[in-house]
Protein backbone atom coordinates (compact mmCIF):
# COMPACT_ATOMS: atom_id res chain seq x y z
CA UNK A 1 0.00 0.00 0.00
CA UNK A 2 1.25 3.38 -0.86
CA UNK A 3 2.28 5.85 1.97
CA UNK A 4 0.14 9.13 1.37
CA UNK A 5 1.89 12.46 1.05
CA UNK A 6 0.29 15.34 1.87
CA UNK A 7 1.29 18.83 1.49
CA UNK A 8 -0.71 21.38 3.07
CA UNK A 9 -0.60 24.90 1.50
CA UNK A 10 -2.02 28.34 2.65
CA UNK A 11 -1.84 31.65 0.96
CA UNK A 12 1.23 33.01 -0.42
CA UNK A 13 2.70 29.68 -0.59
CA UNK A 14 5.87 29.10 -1.66
CA UNK A 15 6.03 26.27 -4.68
CA UNK A 16 9.43 25.20 -4.91
CA UNK A 17 9.36 23.01 -1.98
CA UNK A 18 6.61 21.80 -3.05
CA UNK A 19 7.64 20.99 -6.32
CA UNK A 20 10.47 19.09 -5.03
CA UNK A 21 8.61 16.87 -2.43
CA UNK A 22 6.08 16.24 -5.60
CA UNK A 23 9.61 15.12 -7.72
CA UNK A 24 10.56 12.95 -5.01
CA UNK A 25 7.28 11.04 -4.10
CA UNK A 26 5.35 11.73 -7.58
CA UNK A 27 5.21 8.98 -10.10
CA UNK A 28 8.32 7.80 -11.65
CA UNK A 29 7.46 5.75 -14.41
CA UNK A 30 7.20 1.79 -14.62
CA UNK A 31 10.77 1.02 -14.14
CA UNK A 32 11.28 2.61 -10.93
CA UNK A 33 9.06 1.18 -7.67
CA UNK A 34 6.03 3.57 -6.88
CA UNK A 35 5.37 3.42 -2.77
CA UNK A 36 3.96 7.57 -2.29
CA UNK A 37 1.08 8.89 -3.71
CA UNK A 38 1.49 12.85 -3.54
CA UNK A 39 -1.93 15.54 -2.84
CA UNK A 40 -2.57 19.06 -1.95
CA UNK A 41 -4.74 20.37 0.79
CA UNK A 42 -5.77 23.74 2.39
CA UNK A 43 -7.76 24.43 5.43
CA UNK A 44 -9.34 26.45 2.60
CA UNK A 45 -9.56 24.37 -0.84
CA UNK A 46 -9.86 26.91 -3.85
CA UNK A 47 -7.77 29.43 -5.49
CA UNK A 48 -4.17 29.32 -3.74
CA UNK A 49 -1.98 32.38 -3.98
CA UNK A 50 1.85 31.58 -4.56
CA UNK A 51 4.78 33.86 -4.08
CA UNK A 52 4.91 33.78 -7.81
CA UNK A 53 1.96 36.37 -8.31
CA UNK A 54 -0.39 33.19 -9.32
CA UNK A 55 -2.88 30.84 -7.93
CA UNK A 56 -2.62 27.12 -7.90
CA UNK A 57 -6.56 24.99 -7.05
CA UNK A 58 -6.45 23.19 -4.41
CA UNK A 59 -8.95 20.65 -3.85
CA UNK A 60 -8.85 19.22 -0.68
CA UNK A 61 -9.35 20.61 3.04
CA UNK A 62 -7.69 19.61 5.78
CA UNK A 63 -9.52 15.93 5.97
CA UNK A 64 -6.93 15.06 3.36
CA UNK A 65 -4.73 14.75 6.36
CA UNK A 66 -6.80 12.14 8.35
CA UNK A 67 -5.05 9.11 6.52
CA UNK A 68 -1.50 11.03 5.46
CA UNK A 69 1.33 9.52 6.61
CA UNK A 70 3.53 12.34 5.80
CA UNK A 71 2.34 16.13 5.96
CA UNK A 72 4.52 18.67 4.48
CA UNK A 73 4.90 22.12 5.62
CA UNK A 74 6.36 23.49 3.12
CA UNK A 75 6.67 27.04 4.51
CA UNK A 76 4.34 28.58 6.95
CA UNK A 77 2.29 31.14 4.37
CA UNK A 78 -0.85 32.81 5.92
CA UNK A 79 -3.21 31.74 7.83
CA UNK A 80 -0.80 28.26 9.05
CA UNK A 81 -1.43 28.38 13.10
CA UNK A 82 -5.65 28.95 13.29
CA UNK A 83 -7.16 26.28 15.34
CA UNK A 84 -8.49 24.23 13.20
CA UNK A 85 -5.09 23.59 11.67
CA UNK A 86 -3.72 23.06 14.72
CA UNK A 87 -5.55 20.71 15.46
CA UNK A 88 -5.72 18.58 12.58
CA UNK A 89 -1.50 18.45 12.35
CA UNK A 90 -1.33 17.48 16.06
CA UNK A 91 -4.58 14.85 15.58
CA UNK A 92 -2.51 14.07 12.55
CA UNK A 93 0.92 13.51 14.38
CA UNK A 94 -0.47 12.11 17.32
CA UNK A 95 -2.47 8.99 15.54
CA UNK A 96 1.12 8.06 13.86
CA UNK A 97 1.67 10.65 10.77
CA UNK A 98 5.32 12.34 10.07
CA UNK A 99 5.92 15.79 9.99
CA UNK A 100 7.79 17.45 7.81
CA UNK A 101 8.50 21.15 7.78
CA UNK A 102 10.65 23.24 5.74
CA UNK A 103 12.05 27.02 6.19
CA UNK A 104 9.51 28.86 8.00
CA UNK A 105 7.03 25.84 7.99
CA UNK A 106 9.11 24.85 11.21
CA UNK A 107 7.00 27.39 13.14
CA UNK A 108 4.02 24.56 13.10
CA UNK A 109 5.64 21.87 15.02
CA UNK A 110 7.25 24.38 17.11
CA UNK A 111 3.70 25.65 18.01
CA UNK A 112 2.41 21.93 18.35
CA UNK A 113 4.99 21.55 21.51
CA UNK A 114 6.56 18.55 18.72
CA UNK A 115 10.09 19.97 18.89
CA UNK A 116 10.25 20.58 22.67
CA UNK A 117 13.62 19.70 23.94
CA UNK A 118 14.40 18.50 20.48
CA UNK A 119 17.10 19.99 18.17
CA UNK A 120 15.43 21.33 14.71
CA UNK A 121 17.31 22.69 11.57
CA UNK A 122 15.94 26.26 11.46
CA UNK A 123 17.18 29.01 8.90
CA UNK A 124 19.63 31.40 10.50
CA UNK A 125 17.15 34.53 9.87
CA UNK A 126 14.21 32.81 11.91
CA UNK A 127 16.57 31.20 14.77
CA UNK A 128 16.25 34.50 16.77
CA UNK A 129 12.52 34.58 16.45
CA UNK A 130 12.51 30.75 17.55
CA UNK A 131 14.61 31.13 20.25
CA UNK A 132 12.57 34.31 21.63
CA UNK A 133 8.90 32.07 21.12
CA UNK A 134 9.77 28.71 21.43
CA UNK A 135 12.56 28.62 23.81
CA UNK A 136 12.35 24.76 24.57
CA UNK A 137 13.37 24.57 20.71
CA UNK A 138 17.12 23.80 20.07
CA UNK A 139 17.45 25.59 16.93
CA UNK A 140 20.42 24.93 14.68
CA UNK A 141 21.21 27.07 11.74
CA UNK A 142 24.52 25.25 11.08
CA UNK A 143 22.97 22.02 9.53
CA UNK A 144 20.91 20.98 6.55
CA UNK A 145 18.10 19.09 8.34
CA UNK A 146 16.99 17.22 10.97
CA UNK A 147 15.28 14.10 11.26
CA UNK A 148 13.43 12.81 14.10
CA UNK A 149 11.67 10.03 12.78
CA UNK A 150 7.98 11.46 13.49
CA UNK A 151 9.15 15.39 12.83
CA UNK A 152 11.99 16.55 10.15
CA UNK A 153 13.18 20.11 9.78
CA UNK A 154 14.96 21.69 7.14
CA UNK A 155 16.41 25.17 7.13
CA UNK A 156 15.96 26.08 4.05
CA UNK A 157 14.04 25.40 0.84
CA UNK A 158 16.43 24.21 -1.44
CA UNK A 159 16.76 21.48 0.88
CA UNK A 160 14.04 20.13 0.44
CA UNK A 161 14.63 17.64 -2.28
CA UNK A 162 17.67 16.28 0.74
CA UNK A 163 15.30 15.86 2.98
CA UNK A 164 12.55 14.11 0.87
CA UNK A 165 15.39 11.53 -0.47
CA UNK A 166 16.73 10.88 3.06
CA UNK A 167 12.57 9.90 3.61
CA UNK A 168 12.74 7.42 1.02
CA UNK A 169 16.01 6.13 1.86
CA UNK A 170 14.80 4.92 5.49
CA UNK A 171 11.89 3.73 4.12
CA UNK A 172 12.98 1.94 1.47
CA UNK A 173 16.31 1.81 1.17
CA UNK A 174 19.21 3.79 -0.38
CA UNK A 175 19.42 2.21 -3.67
CA UNK A 176 15.59 3.25 -4.58
CA UNK A 177 16.64 7.44 -3.19
CA UNK A 178 19.68 7.28 -5.52
CA UNK A 179 17.63 5.95 -8.59
CA UNK A 180 14.71 8.39 -8.17
CA UNK A 181 17.88 11.40 -7.36
CA UNK A 182 19.31 10.54 -10.49
CA UNK A 183 15.73 10.40 -12.62
CA UNK A 184 16.11 13.98 -12.43
CA UNK A 185 20.06 14.70 -12.03
CA UNK A 186 20.30 15.84 -8.75
CA UNK A 187 23.68 15.98 -7.28
CA UNK A 188 24.88 13.28 -4.80
CA UNK A 189 22.63 13.20 -1.61
CA UNK A 190 23.88 15.73 1.02
CA UNK A 191 23.66 14.75 4.87
CA UNK A 192 21.58 15.96 7.40
CA UNK A 193 25.19 17.33 9.14
CA UNK A 194 26.46 19.25 6.47
CA UNK A 195 25.95 22.85 6.49
CA UNK A 196 23.60 25.06 4.98
CA UNK A 197 25.43 27.63 2.77
CA UNK A 198 26.25 30.70 4.39
CA UNK A 199 24.66 34.33 3.25
CA UNK A 200 26.56 35.75 0.37
CA UNK A 201 28.48 38.70 0.70
CA UNK A 202 27.47 41.53 -0.57
CA UNK A 203 30.61 42.76 -2.18
CA UNK A 204 33.59 40.76 -4.13
CA UNK A 205 33.67 37.90 -5.63
CA UNK A 206 31.46 34.67 -5.11
CA UNK A 207 33.25 30.98 -5.06
CA UNK A 208 32.57 28.67 -7.59
CA UNK A 209 30.04 25.78 -6.70
CA UNK A 210 31.82 22.42 -5.73
CA UNK A 211 28.67 21.01 -7.63
CA UNK A 212 30.95 20.00 -10.91
CA UNK A 213 34.14 18.59 -8.67
CA UNK A 214 31.33 16.58 -6.49
CA UNK A 215 29.81 14.84 -9.88
CA UNK A 216 33.17 14.25 -10.71
CA UNK A 217 34.15 12.65 -7.27
CA UNK A 218 31.19 10.49 -7.20
CA UNK A 219 31.71 9.44 -10.57
CA UNK A 220 35.29 8.03 -9.91
CA UNK A 221 34.44 6.19 -6.76
CA UNK A 222 36.83 3.42 -7.64
CA UNK A 223 39.57 5.37 -7.75
CA UNK A 224 41.93 5.77 -4.82
CA UNK A 225 41.29 9.10 -4.49
CA UNK A 226 43.35 11.52 -2.58
CA UNK A 227 43.00 15.60 -1.62
CA UNK A 228 45.58 16.27 -3.76
CA UNK A 229 43.54 14.50 -6.52
CA UNK A 230 40.66 16.32 -5.95
CA UNK A 231 42.14 19.62 -5.48
CA UNK A 232 44.23 19.15 -9.27
CA UNK A 233 40.66 18.55 -10.38
CA UNK A 234 39.18 21.68 -8.62
CA UNK A 235 41.97 23.84 -9.80
CA UNK A 236 42.58 25.29 -6.32
CA UNK A 237 45.47 23.87 -3.75
CA UNK A 238 44.32 21.52 -1.12
CA UNK A 239 43.97 24.16 1.53
CA UNK A 240 41.83 26.20 -0.46
CA UNK A 241 39.76 23.03 -1.39
CA UNK A 242 39.57 22.20 2.37
CA UNK A 243 38.48 25.73 3.31
CA UNK A 244 35.74 25.42 0.80
CA UNK A 245 34.12 22.30 1.83
CA UNK A 246 34.20 23.63 5.57
CA UNK A 247 32.55 26.70 4.44
CA UNK A 248 30.13 24.92 1.98
CA UNK A 249 29.16 21.73 3.46
CA UNK A 250 30.56 21.86 7.11
CA UNK A 251 32.94 18.30 6.25
CA UNK A 252 36.37 17.90 5.02
CA UNK A 253 36.80 16.93 1.37
CA UNK A 254 38.06 13.11 3.07
CA UNK A 255 34.78 12.78 4.91
CA UNK A 256 32.52 13.99 1.89
CA UNK A 257 34.06 11.42 -0.29
CA UNK A 258 33.68 8.30 2.39
CA UNK A 259 29.92 9.13 2.84
CA UNK A 260 29.69 8.98 -0.92
CA UNK A 261 31.37 5.61 -0.70
CA UNK A 262 28.77 3.97 1.89
CA UNK A 263 25.84 5.10 -0.26
CA UNK A 264 27.25 3.32 -2.91
CA UNK A 265 27.86 0.44 -0.82
CA UNK A 266 24.14 0.62 0.74
CA UNK A 267 23.17 0.53 -2.85
CA UNK A 268 25.18 -2.20 -4.22
CA UNK A 269 24.13 -4.33 -1.36
CA UNK A 270 20.75 -3.70 -1.65
CA UNK A 271 20.23 -4.09 -5.45
CA UNK A 272 23.19 -6.86 -6.74
CA UNK A 273 24.27 -9.93 -5.65
CA UNK A 274 28.32 -8.85 -6.25
CA UNK A 275 30.24 -10.41 -3.29
CA UNK A 276 31.49 -7.62 -0.76
CA UNK A 277 35.50 -8.01 -2.54
CA UNK A 278 33.87 -6.70 -5.61
CA UNK A 279 32.01 -3.83 -3.98
CA UNK A 280 34.77 -2.77 -2.48
CA UNK A 281 36.80 -2.47 -5.53
CA UNK A 282 33.71 -0.57 -7.20
CA UNK A 283 33.33 2.19 -4.60
CA UNK A 284 36.98 2.63 -3.57
CA UNK A 285 37.45 1.02 -0.06
CA UNK A 286 40.42 -1.30 -1.28
CA UNK A 287 39.28 -4.21 0.59
CA UNK A 288 36.54 -6.63 1.65
CA UNK A 289 38.00 -5.92 4.99
CA UNK A 290 38.56 -2.02 4.65
CA UNK A 291 34.71 -1.99 3.41
CA UNK A 292 33.55 -3.89 6.70
CA UNK A 293 35.09 -2.02 8.82
CA UNK A 294 33.84 1.39 7.59
CA UNK A 295 30.73 -0.02 6.84
CA UNK A 296 30.23 -1.31 10.29
CA UNK A 297 31.36 2.56 11.73
CA UNK A 298 28.92 4.24 9.70
CA UNK A 299 26.08 2.44 9.68
CA UNK A 300 26.54 0.01 13.09
CA UNK A 301 26.04 -3.77 11.84
CA UNK A 302 27.91 -5.59 8.78
CA UNK A 303 27.59 -6.00 5.30
CA UNK A 304 25.90 -9.15 5.40
CA UNK A 305 23.19 -7.78 7.99
CA UNK A 306 22.14 -5.41 6.08
CA UNK A 307 21.92 -7.64 2.51
CA UNK A 308 19.81 -9.37 4.76
CA UNK A 309 17.38 -6.37 6.14
CA UNK A 310 17.30 -4.96 2.73
CA UNK A 311 18.08 -6.94 -0.13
Amino acid sequence: MRQRVVALLGQGQELYPVTCASAVFGDHGPDIPRHYEFELCAEHPGPVRTTMGVDIVVERGLEALDDAGTILIAGCPSPSLTPATCDAVLAAHTRGARIVAVSSGIKLPAHLGLLDGRTAAAHWEITGWLARNYPKVRADDTVLYVDHGDVATAGATATTLDLCLNQVRREHGAALAMRIGRQFAAAPQREGHQRQFPALPTTGPVPDSLAPLLDWIAANLDRPLTLADMATKSGMSARTLNRHFHEQLGISPGRWLLDRRIASTRALLEETDLPVETIAERVGLSSAVNLRRRFRSAVNTTPAAYRRAFR
